[in-house]
């Protein structure tokens, strides 16, 4: 097996020496590729004066799905992993991976654990039932395919500026390709505090993202409509409650409703043109063969 490791980046030099530093002690054998785009943080000569990394791309759009479909296009490998920039893979990784596609997996996934203070957190398998599919979710983070498969889906929709793993999974569900878990496939990074919820001018994306993909990839279905509405209300009851612990005002948990709204009504129907664009199992009409544009400047050491 001939692994191509895909690393996309966005002013995150430090961790990305880190993550770096991890892929070459554990997977020494593998061609890393760094998608950075676009950095303002000397990225670029950090990852230049290394000589570990095998191809840098510079891309100019601040869009993860963009980055991890300009890694595709100069993979070389017959299987394509990708880690994030802020996590380190464990030592047995590789080996993992290594396994996996021995014992003959189509795309394996693992835990993205995050050292907190007296020990470290982990994630396990996520696995749902969506209309008539079986859904097994992966991390964008922490995932490695062969590459057949990744041809196959046409790489990740790049109108997706979140949520583009979980769209990947459901079409891997819709094409009957399975995602294994091995807990031995793991990557850590330190945790870092957060507000613990989605930023108000995230809201209106997060929605509009969840109703694209449902809509895309299932039509309208009761079920799409049914979960949509069941995400809206669960967050709606959470901010109210913050509303009534002082928190928040009545008015800002207006406005989030708002975006709410807006978002499912810009992802519906933004999603129903993409249904009708690409009626293939695939569903994915902002694939890595719809553009060839991505990347302003390439530094590949393999042709040096």
């Amino acid at each position: 097996m001939d692994l191509s490791v895909v690393v996309p980046t966005l002013n995150g030099r430090e961790r990305l020496a880190a993550s770096l530093d991890s892929l070459a002690a554990v997977a020494p054998g593998a061609e890393v590729i760094v998608v950075n785009g676009p950095s303002a943080d000397g990225t670029t000569g950090m990852v230049r004066d290394r000589d570990d990394v095998d191809v840098l791309v510079e891309i100019s759009a601040r869009n993860v799905n963009v980055a991890r479909n300009a890694g595709i296009e100069v993979a070389s490998g017959d299987a394509v992993a990708f880690v994030g920039y802020d996590y380190r893979v464990e030592d047995d990784w590789y080996a993992a991976v290594r396994a996996a596609f021995e014992e003959g997996a189509p795309v394996v996934t693992g835990p993205l654990r995050r050292t907190v203070k007296g020990g470290a957190t982990s994630q396990g398998p996520e696995r749902r039932q969506i209309a008539d599919r079986e859904v097994s979710y992966f991390n964008g983070r922490n995932v490695a395919f062969r590459r057949g498969v990744l041809d196959d889906l046409d790489g990740f929709d790049e109108y997706l500026e979140t949520g583009g793993a979980r769209d990947a999974s459901h079409r891997l569900a819709g094409m009957s390709v399975p995602v294994e878990w091995d807990a031995e496939m793991a990557a850590r990074r330190k945790s870092e505090a957060t507000d613990g919820g989605v930023a108000d001018r995230e809201l209106g994306w997060k929605y509009r993202a969840l109703a694209y993909r449902l809509i895309k990839n299932y039509g309208t279905r009761p079920t799409v409509v049914r979960r949509t509405l069941s995400h809206a209300s669960s967050d709606a009851v959470a901010a109210f409650r913050d509303v009534l612990r002082g928190d928040a005002t009545p008015t800002s948990w207006a406005g989030n409703g708002r975006d709410v709204v807006t978002g499912i009504a810009s992802g519906v129907s933004d999603g129903l043109v993409a249904r009708t664009k690409d009626r293939s199992p695939r569903r994915n009409p902002n694939g890595v063969s719809a553009r060839a544009d991505r990347a302003v400047a390439r530094y590949d050491r393999r042709t040096e």
